[in-house]
């Protein structure tokens, strides 16, 4: 094995675990809120509300999936469908209070554990693998988060 095929099996190794910790942690972190569906949440909250739909279609999932997801989420009291103005028969997803909160609970908690887990890193560091993770994302095509503004 050459030195890429080494390097590309320790990243294959180590997202994988990154993964894995990223769905046990969410349970914890809020214990009706998956990782699946924080990611949802989030993405309403960016686009500020979208279609069932649409939520699959940016995320690459079955429409079935994310049905379940949706479905969940409301029984939660975390989503409300609303009808679209421009065509009242389309339903369009939003966040209520309660989803917004939550969903600001967990991320929080989220950004607290990256902190800890990077305080000793320089800044350049930091710097240089945040770009390596955009990178990598732009380069899986199309499933994108917008970063987070500073909070200090």
């Amino acid at each position: 094995m050459n030195a890429a095929d080494v390097s590309i099996e320790t990243i294959h190794h180590e997202l994988t675990a990154f993964a894995r910790r990223a769905r046990a942690s969410a349970g914890r972190l809020h214990p009706e809120l998956s990782l699946v569906s924080y990611t949802l949440l989030g993405h309403l909250e960016d686009v500020g509300g979208c279609r069932a739909t649409d939520l699959a279609a940016h995320y690459a999932l079955d429409k079935s999936t994310v049905s379940r997801q949706v479905s969940a989420l409301e029984r939660a009291g975390l989503v409300e469908r609303r009808a679209d103005p421009q065509d009242q028969r389309v339903q369009v997803l939003h966040l209520t209070p309660a989803g917004t909160e939550i969903l600001a609970q967990v991320t929080a908690s989220r950004r607290v554990a990256f902190r800890e887990r990077l305080a000793g890193w320089p800044e350049e560091d930091l710097e240089r693998f945040a770009g390596y993770l955009l990178r990598y994302n732009a380069a899986a095509g199309g499933v994108t988060f917008k970063a987070a503004p500073a909070t200090d």
